[in-house]
């Protein structure tokens, strides 16, 4: 992308955002509460109290942080769950439309996404989508972490094709996504189909849209 460009670069949150999971993360996120005998919650519930680094968002359920060792199985039994309903599960309404052309106007985009890479990747080349992207990214690390420093590395790896966080836009679906987007320069814009309220996304301070159609216009909007 060169600075001249009409269009900044995309750069798409995949769990909730391009991929419409929240379904299955409520029922892994159940699944994985009944371990320990705690009674499901509502996806009213989930949207109102998650947040990242996940751990955080057991204590609020839990009223304290999980140990270690309850930290281990929470986490092995909604990774358990959740990738065996993945493959159920299908992209948000006009995903791929948008994609298709956001690409054809000689945009550019890639996908940052704390799935596990191993499991993403694949994942994205069964829907078909991946020939869209400059670069996708999953994470490589432990599970409890956020998406500021993957962010980071993940548009440094794009430099080389013109791409900077001045005129790039996180699409994403999470308060940590605006977060990661002020850390590295970025601009973000927040969509409410996946794992926040909208009044839990305004406190973000940045643009909150109910579409990924509006998601793409303000972002065009936003790079002016």
């Amino acid at each position: 992308m060169s600075p001249q460009s009409p269009h900044p670069h995309l750069v798409w949150d995949w769990n909730g955002t391009l991929l419409h999971d929240v379904d299955a993360v409520l029922a892994a996120t159940n699944a994985s509460f009944a371990e320990f005998g705690f009674a499901p919650i509502t996806l009213e519930t989930y949207r109102e109290l998650y947040v990242v680094p996940v751990p955080k968002f057991y204590e609020r359920l839990m009223g304290r942080l999980p140990t270690d060792a309850e930290w281990l199985v929470m986490d092995e039994t909604f990774h358990r769950y959740y990738w065996s309903a993945a493959d159920a599960v299908g992209l948000a309404a006009g995903a791929m439309e948008l994609l298709q052309d956001w690409q054809g106007a000689g945009a550019t985009q890639s996908l940052l996404s704390l799935a596990p890479h191993e499991k993403l990747v694949p994942l994205v080349r069964t829907l078909g989508i991946e020939r869209h992207f400059l670069r996708v990214d999953g994470r490589t690390g432990p599970s409890h972490t956020t998406k500021a420093g993957h962010l980071v590395r993940h548009l440094a790896a794009l430099e080389t094709a013109g791409v900077t966080a001045a005129r790039s836009v996180l699409i994403g679906d999470a308060v940590d996504d605006a977060l990661a987007a002020a850390h590295v320069g970025a601009q973000a814009v927040l969509y409410t189909g996946g794992s926040h309220s909208r009044r839990s996304l305004e406190s973000a301070g940045v643009p909150v849209v109910d579409t990924l159609a509006e998601a793409v216009a303000t972002a065009r909007e936003l790079a002016g």
